[in-house]
Order: structure tokens, then C-alpha cells, then sequence
């Protein structure tokens, strides 16, 4: 099985690198019915409730950017594909020389250190929203916090610290590298962002984890997953996301977007809540 897919988006090639996979349980989606989870299920055609691992390796302009990294072991198994992916993209962690972290949620940062606490892109400046590095840097934010986000702070600064005189805070709409901004989309996190690669007259929009299952909060946009810190801000968010999506016609992919993971979505009739369901396509 091949852990890539590749597409260029004008003189920048994406390739996104699927890390690995999951299912998530019913009682994951606080506040949505588990016969309307078996009905968008069945709607999309699919059995589980499915979720992919995605890191995303952008070159452009000589530059090799890789957009999150994967949950390394954490999850068993199942993940830690990150190493082999890369692989088959044709790129070496040496070659990268910029990363990108959507937010600092463990699957998509514990891939940028060894479970030493090395850094495993030892010449990568790492670049993280302003948002994320103020409460995940914060020990007694997280701690407070209490349960898993005590100890995914704890990750999250390891994660820093290996990175600490190559690290680069941003705001919404800063630049990452030349054609790639931060795109802020609240919610998820205090800091989490998507981003838009622009290129020529094409452009990409990486939603982050604003979208966790496809099959689900893509058909029904008000369907929330228990990660969301703030469940009510996320919900709003993806549903003016696939909506603006949905009008521009545009290319999008996302953390957790099933293989080959590049989208576009039209609208079709509608969700539990009160705005317009979605149908995502394959361009």
C-alpha cells in the first residue's frame, strides 16, 4: 500500500504522507445520537467511523516543508508510518528544513521527536502558532487542565524544547514560507490553524483537525468529537470553512482526510444543526 499521494499545486508539488490510521467509537461525538452516526455512515458508504494520520510534505522554491508529523507510537501499530513515507516521497529528515505544527496535539508532533527527546529533523526550524505555544508551554495551564491534556502538555513541550533556538511563533495570516500562510481556525485548540498554499493561480487549504472524520462532520458539519477544547467555536468554524470551501470550489485536505486526501465538497441538503450538509469529492 502505497503511503503517499502526490499533486501539484502550480510550480509547488504536495505530497501528502499518511502516518497511519484509527477508528474512533460513537462516544467520541458528544451530543450526536449513535443511529445518526450509523446513518452518515451508511450515507458515505462506510462501516467504521475511519480517521487517517497525515503529515504533509510541501517543496517549493527549493525549499522541503513538512506540515505536522505524525503520532509516532503513541497509538500502536497502526501508526508510526511516518519514517516509510517519507521514504517513498524521495525525502530524508535531513532534507527538511522547515516544519509546521497545526497545533500541538501528541498525533501531530510526537513524530518531530525521538522517544528520547531528540529531534528527529535536526535542521528544521519548527514553526507553531503564537495561540498554541502560549498554553501548551504553560505547565500549570495544562496540568490544571487535568486528564490527557496534562499529559499531552508534557509532549508538547519536549517537543519545544528540541526545538527550542529553531522555533518561530505565528499569528493568523503570517507567512510560513513564500506562498504558505497561516490560516487560524479556532476551536480546536487555543492556537489551532489550518494553512493555504498559494501558488501561480492554484491554491491548496489544509483545514488541520477542524474536520477529524470526513465521513461524518463533512455530511453534517454540526457533528462535534470530544478533542474540540472548545466544541461550540470549532462547530462554528468548520461550518464557515466548508461553506466558504464549498462556494470557492477549492482544492482542500486536512490532518485526518481519508487516502489520497485531496478534496473539493458541494453542498447537498441538511445537517443536525440548522446549516447546510456537505458532499465531499474526489476532484
Amino acid at each position: 500500500m502505497s503511503r503517499k499521494a502526490t499533486r501539484m499545486i502550480g510550480e509547488a508539488e504536495v505530497t501528502i504522507l499518511t502516518d497511519g490510521a484509527t477508528t474512533f467509537t460513537a462516544d467520541m461525538f458528544p451530543g450526536t445520537t449513535p443511529e445518526h452516526i450509523d446513518a452518515l455512515l451508511a450515507q458515505a458508504g462506510r462501516q467504521a467511523i475511519e480517521t487517517n494520520f497525515n503529515a504533509v510534505l510541501i517543496r517549493s522554491g527549493g525549499r522541503q516543508i513538512l506540515a505536522d508529523a505524525g503520532p509516532r507510537d503513541l497509538f500502536g501499530d497502526a501508526c508510526g508510518f511516518l519514517p516509510e513515507a517519507l521514504k517513498e516521497a524521495g525525502a530524508d529528515p535531513q532534507d527538511i528544513d522547515l516544519l509546521f505544527a497545526t497545533h500541538l496535539h501528541p498525533d501531530h508532533i510526537a513524530g518531530m521527536i525521538t522517544p528520547a527527546g531528540d529531534a528527529v529533523f535536526p535542521k528544521a526550524e519548527l514553526a507553531v502558532t503564537r495561540g498554541d505555544h502560549a498554553f501548551w508551554s504553560d505547565a500549570a495551564r495544562t496540568d490544571q487542565a487535568g486528564g490527557n491534556i496534562a499529559q499531552w502538555g508534557q509532549l508538547a513541550r519536549a517537543v519545544l524544547a528540541a526545538y527550542g533556538d529553531r522555533l518561530r511563533l505565528l499569528d493568523d495570516g503570517d507567512e510560513v514560507a513564500p506562498g504558505l500562510h497561516v490560516l487560524g481556525l479556532p476551536g480546536h485548540t487555543p492556537g489551532h490553524a489550518g494553512w493555504r498554499l498559494a501558488s501561480g493561480s492554484a491554491q491548496l487549504v489544509h483545514v488541520g483537525d477542524i474536520v477529524h472524520v470526513p465521513a461524518l462532520q463533512v455530511t453534517d458539519p454540526a457533528v462535534s468529537i470530544a478533542f474540540d477544547m472548545d466544541a461550540d467555536t470549532a462547530r462554528a468554524t468548520r461550518m464557515r470553512l466548508l461553506d466558504e470551501l464549498a462556494s470557492d470550489g477549492a482544492l482542500f485536505t486536512g490532518g485526518h482526510f481519508l487516502h489520497p486526501a485531496f478534496c473539493k465538497v458541494t453542498r447537498q441538503g441538511q445537517g443536525q444543526g440548522h446549516g447546510s450538509g456537505y458532499r465531499l469529492e474526489q476532484p
